[in-house]
């Protein structure tokens, strides 16, 4: 159901750029909002289908990947510009809600690509996650903010 009304949305996007006459890239993200729109209007369905529902808390967690991705930028690059250094490195043990092997692998994925965390191993009942952190002030603090931020998110969307 979901490829069929991503399909139709792909499809409506095409006509709505071949109807304009407009074929830039913007034209064609804006006909893709707008036959997700009429897709969604004409729904009878919109609880149980999970296409309506993804899509905007797939756009809510690039924003908030986004987000943390410049907060520990800019955490990071303030610590090396400054003389004294504010970092408390530590290697953290995050249990694992995500059980497939991709939601593991893009939680691991997402947590290295922000600067000042790097995902080490996954233990070999795929149980716990372990992660190295330049920024380990509280350790509960932060296992709650991978577990209520990326896992949580993650889940939502791939689940």
């Amino acid at each position: 159901m979901i490829k069929t009304r991503f399909l139709s949305n792909l499809l409506l996007s095409l006509i709505w750029v071949a109807i304009t006459g407009n074929f830039t890239a913007e034209n064609f993200f804006f006909g893709f909002i707008l036959s997700f729109f009429l897709l969604w209007i004409i729904s009878t369905d919109r609880r149980e289908n999970k296409y309506f529902n993804r899509g905007p808390k797939l756009i809510g967690f690039i924003f908030f990947f986004l987000y943390e991705l410049v907060k520990a930028n800019i955490e990071v690059a303030y610590d090396v510009i400054t003389p004294r250094h504010y970092m408390e490195p530590g290697i953290v043990k995050i249990p694992l809600d995500a059980k497939s092997d991709m939601e593991i692998t893009l939680l691991a994925n997402l947590i290295s690509l922000t600067p000042g965390t790097l995902s080490l191993d996954v233990s070999d009942d795929r149980k716990v996650l372990y992660v190295h952190a330049m920024y380990v002030k509280d350790k509960k603090e932060f296992i709650a903010s991978i577990k209520n931020g990326f896992e949580k998110r993650l889940l939502d969307i791939l689940r």
